[in-house]
């Protein structure tokens, strides 16, 4: 199994558990994410929390060995619309979710981060929109939930466009990390929520709700479609699939 869901005091927890390939993405994980947005909707749910195994990759986004196989647009627009929904779900359904940033998170790695409420990021971990490098964009929706959550135009293209991933500290700068921790992550977590935990869930579900509103209105959703379009069409282009090509050949 590639990943792993358990549910602890109020709190859902989804795991990615591939640490031999720094947590990225295959379609098992990607039902998962599914499971995982289902068992938010349960009443008693306070928290979610996203996070990879171990301590050195939260997750590397998706998995070229096994993507790098969708060759046309409309084939990798399947994929990338797929995510992009998962994420826009779970950036709207209503229980506070938090990214448990315990190691790189970089490409799709750094989109789902995003999606999530808060970040909490390690201080030894790095993150960045690196899909440049491979000759295209961000394609489940991650552009977008930065640009709504306050992201600062000058600093988000920045970001975007020198597709490296920043060191903690940086991300903190930028707005991207809520807070960075040392030590134990799971005890950063239990240290994050200690003040919140203590009121019903539904004020953090309904304040959610509240703060939420931009990113539910229809023509949100359309703008997260429309990323995965555009990183769907530059797919396709040879310099995509050239630039695939030297990464796995680097990796052998």
């Amino acid at each position: 199994m590639s990943f792993r869901i358990t549910k602890l005091d109020g709190i859902v927890q989804f795991q990615i558990t591939r640490p031999e390939i720094h947590n990225a993405v295959n379609h098992e994980v990607v039902d998962g994410f599914a499971l995982f947005i289902e068992q938010l909707a349960q009443e008693d749910v306070q928290f979610g929390v996203v996070t990879g195994e171990g301590d050195k990759a939260f997750c590397s986004g998706g998995d070229l060995s096994v993507f790098h196989s969708l060759r046309t647009e409309q084939q990798a627009l399947e994929i990338h619309e797929r995510m992009a929904t998962l994420l826009y779900k779970l950036a709207t359904q209503p229980v506070p979710v938090i990214a448990l940033v315990n190691g790189t998170a970089i490409g799709g790695g750094a989109e789902i981060a995003s999606a999530c409420d808060y970040r909490l990021v390690s201080q030894h971990a790095r993150a960045g929109f690196v899909q440049g490098t491979l000759a295209i964009t961000s394609g489940w929706g991650g552009t977008t939930f930065l640009q709504l959550k306050g992201i600062p135009y000058d600093k988000l293209l920045k970001f975007t466009t020198e597709a490296k991933p920043l060191p903690a500290d940086e991300l903190k700068d930028l707005g991207w990390a809520t807070s960075v921790y040392s030590g134990d992550k799971w005890a950063a977590v239990a240290d994050f929520v200690k003040q919140m935990k203590q009121l019903h869930p539904s004020v953090a579900k309904s304040y959610k709700t509240l703060l939420t509103t931009e990113l539910r209105k229809p023509e949100v959703y359309e703008r997260v479609l429309d990323e995965a379009r555009m990183c769907a069409k530059l797919w396709e282009l040879d310099a995509h699939h050239e630039a695939v090509d030297r990464f796995l050949a680097r990796k052998k």
